[in-house]
C-alpha cells in the first residue's frame, strides 16, 4: 500500500510540473489504481479500468465473466493483496499499448495471507477518452521447481 501511495504521489508531482505522463507511466498508474481497488474490495472501481470489449484468458472470458471472476476472488478472500513486478510497457500503435509483468496475489481471511500465487501476465490496453483501459489480459500461474 505504501508503494502505491508513493507512486501516486510521484505522479501528482510530475503532473504539477506541467509535464505530461508517458504512456508507460499512465498504464502503470492504471494498474496501481486497479491494485488499490482490488485490495479495498471495490470491484466496480476495479472494473472501471476494463474496456467494454475486454477479452481474457485467450478468448474464453468476456468483461462480464471477468467481473464475476473478480467478485468471486474478493468473496473468497477477506483480505486480498497484489504486487506487480517488473512492469514492461510498449506502445504498439496509436492509442494502443501492451504491458507484461509478474503478479503476486495473496489472500486469506485473517491479517496474514494463507494462500498465494505468482502469475505471468500479458495485457493489451486501449486509449479511450483520454484513459487507458484494459482490452485484453492473459495470465498463467508460475510453477516453481519442486524442493525450492
Amino acid at each position: 500500500m505504501r508503494f502505491a501511495l508513493s507512486i501516486a504521489f510521484a505522479i501528482l508531482i510530475l503532473a504539477a510540473c506541467g509535464k505530461s505522463l508517458s504512456v508507460e507511466q499512465q498504464i502503470i498508474a492504471s494498474l496501481k489504481a486497479m491494485e488499490d481497488a482490488a485490495e479495498k474490495g471495490e470491484h466496480f472501481e476495479f472494473m472501471g479500468h476494463v474496456a467494454d470489449s475486454f477479452e481474457g484468458q485467450y478468448g474464453s472470458m468476456d468483461r462480464r465473466e471477468f467481473h464475476r471472476f473478480m467478485i468471486f476472488q474478493l468473496s473468497q478472500n477477506r483480505r486480498l493483496y497484489a504486487q506487480f513486478f517488473p512492469i514492461h510497457v510498449q506502445e504498439t500503435g496509436p492509442g494502443q499499448a501492451a504491458a507484461q509483468f509478474n503478479l503476486l496475489v495473496t489472500g486469506g481471511a485473517g491479517l496474514l495471507p494463507d494462500s498465494g500465487q505468482l502469475f505471468e501476465v500479458e495485457t493489451q490496453w486501449l486509449l479511450e477518452a483520454n484513459d487507458w483501459t484494459l482490452q485484453k489480459a492473459d495470465w498463467n500461474a508460475v510453477r516453481l521447481p519442486e524442493g525450492q
